[in-house]
């Protein structure tokens, strides 16, 4: 089942969002409806609290990538970085360069819940730091300087009141 995507300006994008366990309602049919949407909406990647759940969970999603992390926790992040340009499904339409670590040391636990450490680089650490920062009630325009998001505030309101179409379902909260 495609679930709506969550916009800009609600306030579950701001929550730190909970731990989950193996007995968390309904998390198997989850991951899969998150799969679900995050091909429709052609994304790189897609958190929990993007379709209104305040889990600690997302996926990633890239040629010969795919996987789930729960529970993740950033251990380590490099001191090399790179800026690239960013995009996110709660906020269509808008993209703008945000310096990330180049890689990272992540702890997570997949969809059976065994832990792994792992480090990531290049695009996948991208697209990591991004999912998880959702967890942690974070957007990738906090990154952006105050006058640029000051600048996007126009555009993120008619986000936030629905005015935008995205070519995938969204639901204003």
């Amino acid at each position: 089942m495609i679930l709506p995507i969550i916009p800009y300006g609600a306030a579950v994008l701001r929550l730190v969002c909970q731990n989950i366990t193996p007995d968390t309602p309904g998390l198997s049919q989850l991951i899969t409806n998150m799969w679900a949407t995050l091909e429709r909406a052609k994304g790189a990647g897609l958190a929990a609290p993007q379709v209104n759940r305040p889990y600690r969970l997302f996926l990633v999603t890239a040629i010969d990538f795919k996987a789930v992390f729960i529970n993740a926790r950033i251990l380590e992040y490099s001191e090399e970085t790179n800026i690239d340009t960013e995009g996110c499904l709660s906020i269509p339409g808008i993209w703008e360069e945000v310096e990330r670590s180049q890689s990272i040391l992540l702890e997570y636990q997949d969809e059976h819940f065994v832990t792994h450490t792992c480090t990531f680089s290049g695009d996948i650490a991208r697209a990591i730091q991004h999912e998880y920062d959702h967890t942690n009630g974070k957007l990738y325009l906090d990154y952006l300087p105050a006058l640029r998001r000051s600048l996007l505030k126009n555009k993120l309101q008619d986000i936030a009141k629905g005015k935008i179409k995205a070519a995938y379902p969204m639901k204003v909260l």
